[in-house]
């Protein structure tokens, strides 16, 4: 296979997603030891999550950071476990990038596309694969995220 068959580019690491018992736990890391600034906040029952939205460089070279805790412990999914949570990966097609991959025989989550907690569209690779579809993260969840324009086009400069 070759990059000319595929419709698609992965552009660079979006961000990457750690889960805690204690988001206090998680910033006084990242935030006071690191220096990320906290941009955002996100909270999902149907998720499970609370999540703060971190970040290290600036404008399309940004990475978030997101650090989170699980509202109730106790339900799933358990946004602590495993500890890096997922990775989230810059598409510059999310559709093309979805049909194609599906074609493939990559096993993707439910939910299909939707917003994500930072205003992007997205949508996760499944962490393990199945008989129906035999190609999944290896027990990495993987977020597919659509690349802005300035992204792409920043990326595109670069190559």
């Amino acid at each position: 296979m070759t990059n000319q068959s595929r419709p698609f580019k992965v552009l660079g690491i979006q961000q990457i997603a750690i889960g805690g018992t204690s988001k206090d736990r998680l910033k006084k890391l990242w935030v006071d030891m690191f220096g990320l600034a906290v941009t955002g906040n996100y909270v999902s029952e149907r998720e499970n999550v609370d999540e703060d939205i971190t970040a290290m460089g600036s404008g399309p070279f940004k990475v978030e950071v997101d650090l989170m805790q699980p509202l109730d412990p106790a339900k799933k999914p358990a946004v602590n476990e495993p500890p890096l949570n997922h990775v989230g990966l810059w598409i510059d097609d999310l559709p093309r990038a979805v049909e194609w991959l599906t074609a493939q025989g990559v096993r993707f989550a439910p939910g299909g596309i939707r917003k994500g907690a930072a205003g992007f569209d997205i949508t996760f690779l499944h962490p393990k694969a199945n008989e129906q579809f035999p190609i999944g993260g290896e027990g990495v969840l993987i977020e597919l995220v659509q690349a802005p324009p300035d992204v792409v086009a920043a990326f595109a400069r670069l190559a």
